[in-house]
């Protein structure tokens, strides 16, 4: 066990697969209690009964994070069942659904992918640091912020504006964090995927042409998985994470890179 988390909450948005899941499973491995928020009643359960199984406490909650009456009923839900939230991570997003030009992207769907990977994240950060803040004004500082943004933040995204809009503001944002939350013993930081296994990559990895284009792209010669992620987020949770704040962090084989 590379760090113990035991006595550490974890609270991950869209914690109920993929690289939610990957950090949140990694974590419990780890000894943090976990909270899941998702939209999918089942698969939320699924996923609390899978992280239960390594002998923490798990519970998930139903919650869009889009919503900000439904963040802040869901982090009122998780301080009740745990008293305290020491990371969030948050990692619920959409991806943008194929539009094949910025001219086509109309405002709805626009403000889909926006209101889900910026003003959600927004949401529920606001939500963790009035607590965190609380917390360490009555003496116990410390927090973890850790948003899941994607390398599309970086890179010229064609087609893909309002998403890459989305990531790219989750950077600057955590910048900002960094700097303002410090003095609380809190740390921003964000994590950038590369190309990665999961549902929301589906329609790309079963493009054969497309697969094989990005393969020959990422040094370590194969799409990422969720498990991928379970170290980083460990690390940042735990207490070795404590002078590590305002920077991105890129996992992805060496894509971005070659």
């Amino acid at each position: 066990m590379a760090f113990d988390l035991s006595g550490k909450v974890a609270l991950v948005t869209g914690g109920n697969g993929g690289i939610g899941l990957g950090m949140a499973e990694a974590m419990a491995r780890a000894g943090a209690d976990i909270a899941v928020w998702g939209t999918n009643p089942d698969k939320n359960a699924a996923a609390a009964d899978r992280l239960a199984g390594h002998g923490i406490k798990a519970r998930s909650y139903v919650c869009n994070v889009a919503d900000p009456d439904a963040v802040n009923a869901a982090m009122a839900a998780t301080l009740s069942d745990f008293g305290r939230v020491d990371g969030c991570f948050a990692n619920a997003g959409v991806s943008g659904r194929g539009t094949a030009s910025f001219l086509d992207i109309d405002f709805e769907e626009w403000r889909r992918v926006l209101s889900v990977n910026l003003d959600g994240v927004y949401h529920t950060y606001q939500a963790a640091l009035r607590h965190m803040v609380d917390r360490a004004e009555q003496g116990d500082a410390g927090g973890r912020l850790v948003a899941v943004s994607s390398l599309a933040s970086l890179s010229g995204a064609a087609m893909s504006e309002h998403y890459a809009a989305s990531k790219g503001a989750l950077n600057a944002m955590t910048y900002a964090l960094a700097v303002e939350f410090a003095r609380y013993g809190i740390t921003a930081n964000a994590i950038l995927p590369g190309w990665i296994e999961t549902d929301m990559t589906e329609d790309a990895i079963g493009n054969d042409r497309f697969a094989t284009a990005v393969g020959k792209r990422i040094p370590a010669r194969r799409w990422g998985q969720p498990d991928d992620f379970g170290g980083i987020a460990a690390y940042l949770l735990s207490d070795a994470s404590d002078y590590h704040t305002g920077q991105l962090l890129q996992i992805d084989g060496g894509y971005w890179r070659f």
